[in-house]
């Protein structure tokens, strides 16, 4: 005869494994906000198909929500809002997004610390960059995840520019470094809201731009309303990164950390090709826009000067003489190093 005391007993072991565990507790999503320096148009390629990647590959476990240019705050507070929390994370520049760390001049276009796109990670990953701008933030509450570059700085303009002459006096939107570096030309930095450029040229508040090379000039629309393109750069590379409020970052799960680190250097190859191909290739077949040349004898003022500005920055801070130096060495290597890596 069964007894009760053998009957739950057996009961119990005939039971699905499925039902006698412990009820699982339902593990919450992580959600985080993230805000690009780049308008719409050209976020379909510097950030959109990194954070796609992250966002498929994450699945249930954590989401970004991407936001375009100054849609939660303007660039220049990108910086704050991140550090207080209010953004998770950012794709941006040193510079535009005004942080205030040692390093910031150099983030953007500092000029002529590179000629290649190249050029920017190997300081970052092979010259010792990489530690010093950890260090940095890390000062600040912000966590530096990696850099990489972006398109060199060229004029796209409404009169051509033949002559550092033309250059007098043009109302110019551009980078803050290096808006600084150029008013010793006669240009005249002018900041307005990223989105507002297009219309600031058409109606004669601004000259021109200096804010990318031509793929950007056609991907966002202002090849649409200038005429002509400068060959002549100031850099060969935008210096911009990818960050994240610190506190966020390390409540991340390391396999998640892992995933955001390399969804982002899959976004910095992306644009190493698609910059480089399309630089060549507007150059070449596009119709938009003239291009015109300042001479090699003319143009080499502007890169003496840029060695003055270097001593100038260096100058400033311990921090900054370290960073300069790096450059320093590296263009002297590539110098060495002959073609390809450096012609003349």
């Amino acid at each position: 005869m069964t007894t009760r005391r053998g009957f739950i007993k057996g009961a119990v072991a005939a039971a699905p494994a499925s039902m006698l565990a412990a009820p699982a507790i339902a593990q919450s999503k992580i959600k985080w906000r993230m805000q690009t320096y780049a308008g719409p148009a050209l976020a379909e390629h510097v950030i959109v198909p990194a954070v796609e990647s992250f966002n498929k590959i994450a699945g249930d476990e954590m989401e970004i929500e991407l936001f375009f240019a100054d849609q939660l705050v303007p660039t220049g507070e990108l910086f704050r809002a991140m550090q207080k929390g209010t953004i998770d994370a950012v794709q941006s520049d040193d510079d535009s997004m005004a942080s205030p760390t040692e390093v910031t001049v150099f983030g953007g276009y500092f000029p002529f610390a590179s000629r290649y796109s190249l050029d920017v990670p190997v300081l970052f990953n092979q010259y010792g960059l990489k530690e010093i701008w950890d260090a940095e933030y890390s000062k600040v509450g912000v966590k530096h995840i990696s850099a990489g570059a972006w398109d060199p700085c060229h004029f796209a303009t409404k009169d051509p520019i033949n002559s550092l002459a033309d250059l007098q006096g043009k109302r110019v939107f551009t980078f803050p470094t290096a808006g600084r570096f150029l008013s010793q030309f006669g240009v005249v930095p002018v900041t307005l809201p990223w989105e507002d450029i297009e219309v600031a040229v058409q109606t004669g508040e601004l000259d021109g731009i200096a804010w990318s090379g031509i793929t950007e000039d056609y991907t966002v629309g202002w090849a649409d309303v200038t005429d002509y393109f400068l060959t002549n750069n100031i850099s060969g590379a935008w210096c911009g990164s990818f960050f994240a409020n610190m506190d966020r970052w390390n409540e991340l799960p390391d396999r998640l950390k892992e995933l955001f680190s390399v969804c982002m250097e899959q976004s910095h190859y992306y644009r190493q090709w698609w910059y480089w191909g399309g630089e060549a290739n507007l150059r070449v077949n596009g119709t938009k826009m003239q291009l015109t040349t300042i001479p090699d004898d003319e143009w080499a003022q502007v890169e003496a000067a840029a060695v003055k500005f270097w001593d100038e920055i260096a100058a400033e801070s311990e921090i900054k003489a370290q960073v300069v130096d790096i450059f320093r060495r590296y263009n002297d290597d590539m110098q060495k190093a002959g073609r390809p890596y450096r012609y003349g």
